[in-house]
This record gives C-alpha cells, sequence and structure tokens, in this order.
C-alpha cells in the first residue's frame, strides 16, 4: 500500500490556502489595530483572541456536520467551496476600512471574515484522511503540514514584497493577492479532487477493512480508561504548547517592531526562516520519527522550542544569530505538528474522524483565545520582553503532560526513497 501523493497534494490545498490567510493575519491585523485605531496591546490581545473564541464552537460543530452530510460533490467539498468564497469577498473590506479609519466597518467585517474561515477549518483537514487509508494518514499528514507551510510561506514573501514604508502602509495589494491566492487553490482542489467519486471508490486492503469496520463498531462505546487519560494529557499538551506558541507569532510583529527595531516588514525574515526550515525539516523529522516513535519526536520538538524561546528573551536588538534560532524553531513545530494530530486520531474510530479534528481544533483554539489576551496584558503593563520568557513558562508545562501520554503513538518503517521520507507511517 503506497500513498497517492499527487491526489494527497492537491487535497493539501485546502490547508495551503487557510495557512496563507492566518499567517497574513496573524502578521497584519495587529499592526492595523495599534497603528492604524490605536489600540492597546490588552485590547489587541482580546480582539485577536475573536477568531479563536468563534473556533471554539464553529469547528466542532461543523466538523461533526461534515460528518454526517452527503452531496453530490461529497461531505467536505460544500464547505470547503462556501467558507473560501465568503472569505475572500469579505477580505476586502478590511484593507477598505483601514484606509478609512473605519474601526466599525473593521471590526464588523472582521467577524465576519473569521465566522466564513471557521465554517471549513476541519472540513478541509478532514478531507485527507477521508481518502487516505488508515496505515497512510500519518504520511499524508506530513504531506498535508507540508502544503500548509508553503501556503504560510507565500504569505511572508508577499508581506516582505507588498507591505510598504510608513507606520500605516496601504494593505489592499497584500489582501488581494492572498484572496488570488486562496480561490486559485481552492478551484483547483474542485477540479482536480472529485471527492464523492473517490470516496466511493476508495478500496481498502482486507486487512485494513476489516480494522476500519471494527473501529466503526467500536465507536459507540466509550474510550477505555486508559485511552481517555492518554487522550486527555495529548489535548492539554496542545494546548498548552499553542499557548506559548501562539503568543510569540501573533505578537511578533510587534516585538520585532518595538524591541528589536525591524521596520517596514522587516519581522517576516525572521518567520520566513523558521516556516523554510519546517519545509526542509520534514526529511530529518521522518527519520527520527521513524526509530523514536511519534511521542519522543515531539518532545524533541518542545526542548528545541525551549532553547529557541529561552534564547530569544536574552537579546535586546536583533542579531543575524537569531536567524538560528528561528530556523530551529521551524524544525521544532514541524516535528510537533506533524505528530500531534495523527496521535489524536489515532485514539478514536475511523467514523468520528471529522469530530475529533474538531476536538484537536478546540483545544488548539481555546489555547489561541487565552494566549493573546494574556500575553497582551503582560506585555502593556509590565514589558514587550516578557514574551519570550512567557512562551517557556508554558511549553515547559506542554514537555510535563505529554510525558504521561501513553497512546497514540508509533514508530514507522524506514522508507527507502528521499520522497517517502516526508512521510510518517502510523
Amino acid at each position: 500500500m503506497k500513498l497517492n501523493y499527487k491526489r494527497t497534494i492537491l487535497i493539501g490545498l485546502a490547508f495551503m490556502s487557510i495557512s496563507s490567510f492566518w499567517q497574513m493575519y496573524d502578521s497584519i491585523i495587529p499592526l492595523i489595530l495599534k497603528n492604524s485605531f490605536g489600540i492597546g496591546e490588552t485590547l489587541t490581545g482580546a480582539i485577536m483572541a475573536a477568531d479563536n473564541v468563534l473556533a471554539l464552537f464553529l469547528l466542532p460543530i461543523f466538523g461533526t456536520l461534515s460528518d454526517k452530510v452527503d452531496t453530490p460533490i461529497g461531505k467536505r467539498m460544500p464547505f470547503i467551496l462556501t467558507g473560501t468564497a465568503l472569505a475572500c469577498v469579505l477580505l476586502f473590506l478590511l484593507p477598505t476600512a483601514d484606509n478609512s479609519r473605519n474601526l466599525p466597518l473593521f471590526v464588523i467585517s472582521l467577524f465576519f471574515v473569521l465566522i466564513s474561515m471557521g465554517l471549513y477549518r476541519s472540513p478541509a483537514v478532514a478531507l485527507m484522511p477521508d481518502l487516505t487509508p488508515k496505515p497512510l494518514r500519518s504520511r499524508g499528514n506530513a504531506v498535508i503540514n507540508l502544503m500548509g507551510t508553503l501556503g504560510g510561506i507565500y504569505s511572508l514573501v508577499m508581506i516582505k514584497t507588498l507591505v510598504g514604508s510608513g507606520d500605516t502602509p496601504n494593505y489592499m495589494p497584500l489582501f488581494m493577492s492572498v484572496a488570488t491566492f486562496m480561490v486559485v487553490c481552492v478551484v483547483i482542489l474542485f477540479f482536480t479532487i472529485k471527492e464523492k467519486k473517490l470516496r466511493e471508490n476508495m478500496i481498502y486492503e482486507d486487512e485494513t477493512r476489516k480494522e476500519d469496520v471494527q473501529e466503526v463498531t467500536a465507536s459507540k462505546a466509550k474510550l477505555p480508561k486508559d485511552v481517555q487519560r492518554s487522550l486527555i494529557f495529548m489535548l492539554a499538551s496542545i494546548a498548552l504548547w499553542f499557548i506559548g506558541y501562539n503568543a510569540v507569532t501573533t505578537a511578533f510583529s510587534r516585538y520585532a517592531t518595538e524591541v528589536w527595531g525591524l521596520q517596514n516588514g522587516g519581522y517576516a525574515d525572521c518567520l520566513m526562516v523558521a516556516t523554510v526550515t519546517a519545509v526542509i525539516g520534514y526529511i530529518p523529522i521522518a527519520k527520527i520519527s521513524a526509530k523514536l516513535g511519534r511521542k519522543k519526536t515531539i518532545l524533541i520538538g518542545i526542548i528545541l522550542l525551549l532553547i529557541c524561546y529561552g534564547s530569544a528573551s536574552l537579546y535586546s536588538s536583533y542579531h543575524f544569530t537569531m536567524t538560528f534560532f528561528f530556523g530551529l524553531i521551524g524544525f521544532a513545530w514541524a516535528s510537533i505538528t506533524v505528530n500531534s494530530l495523527p496521535m489524536v486520531v489515532e485514539m478514536c474510530s475511523a467514523s468520528d474522524v471529522g469530530k475529533y479534528t474538531g476536538y484537536y481544533y478546540t483545544f488548539s483554539m481555546s489555547a489561541q483565545v487565552i494566549t493573546p489576551i494574556l500575553s497582551g496584558f503582560l506585555m502593556e503593563n509590565i514589558s514587550y520582553r516578557v514574551l519570550f520568557p512567557y512562551a517557556v513558562i508554558f511549553t515547559t508545562m506542554a514537555f510535563l503532560t505529554m510525558t504521561q501520554v501513553k497512546h497514540g503513538d508509533a514508530k514507522p518503517v524506514q522508507k527507502k526513497s528521499v520522497l517517502e521520507n516526508f512521510d510518517i507511517e502510523d
């Protein structure tokens, strides 16, 4: 049984589209709130947490709903098409409101953009497990993460290229570029991936079919207590490392401007290094996972994050050595994200993929509700330099909870080809 790389890459276009949006959102929206509307760090953090508050409700609901619907174009595709179309139309209102300094229009537009994005995030992520045999899902997840990372790189390049000088640049070209990119990704996805047909025609090997049938039957029963315990600690770990990581990504554009003195989109260089190394890191990550398993690979990633966060906190101005540390951050985060969702899915049944994908995002988004507000409050009332120590504290807690996870792990077989080293077996 081999992974269909071409099909998986095409499926990954949905996540590439989503990631391009969120990279721009995290980098630009805080700057607009601060520079255009003069909003303080605490309130900016609260506004930045709005997408995560909405996600707490939207992602499990639409993940579960997409498990149940059945249309001529599939289960997930209607959500992906509708959400993308609405988000891209509404996206143009944000720079319009920014240029006219119309705060009510900006807030209302942002609210509806976030709802539109919430419509299809869980269905888009669940599409890969739907169309991939269970033993190959972790390989598929590596490819999906790779596609998402490339989407993030696109937005960073556009930020670097299209964001002009001055305290309040015109962001319209950037927003137009990202919206166009999102549309192109989803249009290609729709015309190349016939979800319903693929779902009907996908043939599992005998052992896989039997396993999935058993899982569907078992899905009606509660998880064993030891598996429940592992799932709780796994979800807690996800929340904690997202609290640390999202604080850095959400506040970094402001931190780099205020503390390191980087101007005119210069902060994008650091983020781009981290994103590029995440892409490059998939090959060594796969090798490490093959030898150590998912859990230990995640723990290594957490340790690397702690080293990088701690080192970054020591710098009062930007230094070229930070490029190295941001490179490690990209590698570390890829080690965590590639392995964490498959560990959650491994503990649930095949019939509940959409629902448990929603649970995964519920915990990650819950963390991202808390952290922009809390970190924003601390930066506003103490110092911007509290950012990286803050990340160290919560990432350390994630390490401790992750040590308590006893299920969902796997040690895949070493791959023969270079391309297959992008995979992580179940």
